[in-house]
């Protein structure tokens, strides 16, 4: 088992900036595939974006591509998240997750370990 342990996240105003992170405990990192998703009041919880466990293969909700970037450091067992003009929309509750499988999925259901959760509040 691998356990995820997410930081960074916060209020910012819209267009402002905020990186996440995914550390992992228990076993390494590079053998897994990532997937950020998100959850905000009231609606299901959708990916966000995604990296194969070499970082060859990305990626992203239409919704984020070009204001957020993905990213892994294997040596440092360590997924991060970099999101620049924040939208209001992006509000939500961010949460990591790992799959064993080398394909990225934009399905929740098959991510098979799970981050604790981040609040992102963006104001208009």
């Amino acid at each position: 088992q691998v356990q995820l342990v997410q930081s960074g996240g916060g209020l910012v105003q819209a267009g402002g900036s905020l990186r996440l992170s995914c550390a992992a405990a228990g076993r390494t990192l590079g053998i897994y595939t990532i997937g950020w998703f998100r959850q905000a009041p009231g609606k299901e919880r959708e990916f966000v974006a995604g990296v194969n466990w070499d970082g060859g293969v990305i990626d992203y909700v239409d919704s984020v591509r070009g204001r957020f970037t993905i990213s892994r450091d294997n040596a440092k067992n360590t997924v991060h998240l970099q999101m620049n003009s924040l939208k209001p929309e992006d509000t939500a509750v961010y949460y990591c997750a790992a799959r064993c499988q080398s394909r990225v999925s934009t399905s929740q259901f098959e991510y098979d370990y799970w981050g604790q959760g981040t609040q992102v509040t963006v104001s208009s």
